[in-house]
């Protein structure tokens, strides 16, 4: 039984492709580069998905926070391309299957929901566009969306800040509180909705693996925190002090006023559906999450 996933290569894509693996699945990634246990979009286009396919999973994208990287227009283009052409192109490929995959998950993100420093989300909640970053993850959703007749069941699970050693934000970072500087990333008060990447990959498969679970999942842990009190659980699961502010003059140089807002604002985001389903986190306070990232 083969998992097809866009995306592979990413972040979240080798762990995802690792725990596949481990479970037995054949992993097969869709890049735009030829490889081992790979295909190309291209490939995928002219011979359609393998006839083993029991999965699919979209999460292609453009990172969205570049250091030095501006959200031009330009930029904003190529961010929304890489996430709503490939998923198209996975979505059709579905379609067009003899024999279609038992289920499709795709990727999108807690941009969804509007910044606020008092309201609880979970998934549940309806949000109009109001930025850039909830048009695209509207966008996002759509073009996963499977026609009501699709045999196909469909989850799309809406990504926190995910956090592991080998890349997003952590490893951004962690050299900064590796060397004792590390502090609050602006006001420190806005929320973080943050997973570790072992849940991430976990409720990606947990889905695959569940035939009962459809529809929306906030790919969050359970008790979401200020940006404060991640700063100092990371800080101090390095044995390193937690005094140097980062202020939003300095975001806002790094990645642009508007891309910088992402850090300095947030929303609390609840895994609501995603625990009545029946996921267990591995990892479910920051202290935990943060003694493993500082291992």
């Amino acid at each position: 039984m083969s998992v097809v996933i866009g995306g592979g290569t990413g972040f979240i894509g080798r762990h995802v492709s690792r725990l596949a693996a481990g479970k037995g699945f054949k992993v097969i990634s869709v890049s735009r580069k030829v490889a081992p246990n790979c295909m190309t979009w291209n490939d995928l286009t002219r011979n359609g998905l393998p006839g083993d396919c029991v999965a699919v999973v979209s999460m292609s994208g453009e990172p969205v926070l570049q250091p030095f990287k501006k959200w031009t227009d330009e930029f904003k283009a190529k961010v929304k391309d890489s996430r709503i052409t490939y998923t198209k192109a996975l979505k059709q490929a579905i379609l067009s299957a003899a024999k279609p995959p038992k289920v499709f998950v795709s990727l999108s993100g807690i941009g969804f929901y509007k910044d606020d420093l008092h309201k609880e989300y979970t998934e549940n909640d309806q949000c109009e566009p109001y930025n850039f970053l909830s048009e695209l993850t509207k966008e996002w959703e759509e073009a996963a969306k499977l026609p009501d007749n699709s045999s196909t069941r469909s989850v799309i699970v809406r990504t926190g800040i995910v956090l592991g050693k080998d890349g997003g934000v952590i490893q951004n970072m962690k050299m900064q509180f590796y060397l004792g500087l590390g502090g609050p990333i602006g006001s420190g008060k806005q929320w973080f909705s943050w997973i570790h990447i072992e849940d991430m990959a976990g409720i990606i498969l947990y889905a695959i693996e569940n035939d009962k679970v459809t529809g929306i999942l906030n790919g969050t842990a359970p008790n979401p925190v200020r940006s404060e009190e991640f700063t100092k659980a990371y800080a101090s699961a390095l044995w390193r002090p937690h005094l140097i502010p980062l202020p939003s003059l300095v975001l806002n140089a790094v990645f642009g006023t508007e891309a910088g807002t992402i850090l300095m604002e947030g929303q609390k985001v609840l895994p609501k559906r995603t625990l009545e389903f029946g996921y267990k986190f591995k990892y479910p306070t920051i202290s935990e999450a943060c003694k493993q990232l500082a291992t």
